[in-house]
């Protein structure tokens, strides 16, 4: 966690306002503030002929970062930085995120305090991302998983039976699911509430099979003893008798993979959610703003990466074209019953 007090001025009321105004994760606002004093510290370094990659202190960086050296930097200063870290093996996609933080750094200082004339980040384009369908599990292995799980006589075979099947049904987070307190189920169990991306809540319905995952893991639950006084309410209880951490349900999703013979897929906790999103979609009767609100997006374009068809669909796509039984030998044939026809 970066400490905020540390920073130029200039960045720490970006900061601020990111976490303050627009309510983002803490998280979140520090991967903007380490990108800029990179980006800084490059700049630094270039000026005074240095090695690039040389880090700067707290001091030097609050005192070479003020907003006369801002209002000064122009577009090509900040694409020789992305050439420079091109330079260097970064990825499209690291690259993206760093232009991503200049940008939204600018886009404060420029629209929100209007304390710069310009903008020069605002018409750089983004390095072109190739883009890739998430990794999911198809339905049949989907069941096996649950199976293994479900079949398993460990100590926290229920537990780790109901986290399984709240990621594959409900598409949570990680974080979220760590993060659900007894409390935050409605009185029937058919809904849950859950904290997403920048503390923002979501409502999720529980459908019959999460329904009796959860009842039957809170019988259990409620023979632990000395749970912890801070995870009283906690749904989740590790061995320690605490919270649930993130960690744990990783484990617990890579561990069960791999007793299911799915191991080589590369799946993990996140991606029993793309799991739960691709199924949804895929079964042909949810929506995809449906699965935009179910799985807490804020923009539509987020969730498109789940509209990848299979295979199998795409097949049976290809049959229900209404030409795919015409045929050389039929439209042949058919002419010779023509000629028969005529000549009798």
């Amino acid at each position: 966690m970066i400490d905020h007090d540390t920073l130029p001025d200039p960045i720490r009321r970006f900061v601020t306002y990111k976490i303050v105004v627009q309510g983002r994760a803490v998280k979140t606002v520090d991967a903007y503030a380490y990108d800029l004093t990179v980006f800084f510290s490059y700049l630094s370094n270039k000026k005074n002929k240095r090695p690039l990659d040389e880090k700067l202190s707290c001091e030097e960086l609050s005192s070479f970062v003020t907003m006369e050296l801002i209002e000064r930097i122009s577009k090509m200063d900040i694409l020789e930085y992305l050439f420079y870290a091109n330079s260097l093996d970064n990825k499209a996609a690291t690259r993206a995120r760093k232009l991503s933080s200049i940008r939204s750094f600018y886009k404060y200082l420029y629209k929100n305090e209007g304390s710069i004339k310009s903008d020069p980040a605002q018409d750089i384009e983004t390095p072109h991302l190739k883009s890739k369908n998430p990794k999911f599990l198809d339905e049949s292995e989907s069941v096996e998983l649950l199976s293994t799980a479900a079949e398993s006589d460990e100590k926290n075979a229920v537990r780790n039976y109901c986290i399984i099947t709240l990621f594959l049904n409900c598409g949570m987070r990680v974080s979220e699911l760590c993060g659900i307190s007894l409390g935050d189920f409605s009185d029937n169990y058919t809904k849950v509430r859950v904290t997403g991306k920048g503390s923002k809540e979501r409502v999720l319905y529980l459908n019959d099979a999460c329904q009796q995952a959860v009842l039957d893991y809170l019988k259990v639950r409620s023979e632990i003893p000395d749970i912890k006084k801070e995870a009283k309410d906690a749904l989740f209880i590790s061995r320690n008798k605490k919270r649930i951490a993130v960690k744990t349900v990783q484990w617990v999703v890579y561990k069960y993979v791999d007793m299911a013979g799915l191991g080589g897929k590369g799946i993990s906790a996140h991606k029993l959610r793309h799991t739960a999103a691709t199924l949804m979609y895929q079964s042909g009767k949810v929506d995809i703003r449906t699965i935009k609100d179910i799985l807490g997006h804020e923009q539509l374009n987020t969730t498109q990466i789940y509209t990848h068809v299979s295979s199998h669909q795409m097949a049976e796509a290809v049959q229900a074209n209404p030409l795919s039984g015409f045929t050389r030998a039929n439209s042949v044939n058919s002419d010779t019953s023509d000629d028969e026809e005529s000549g009798s």
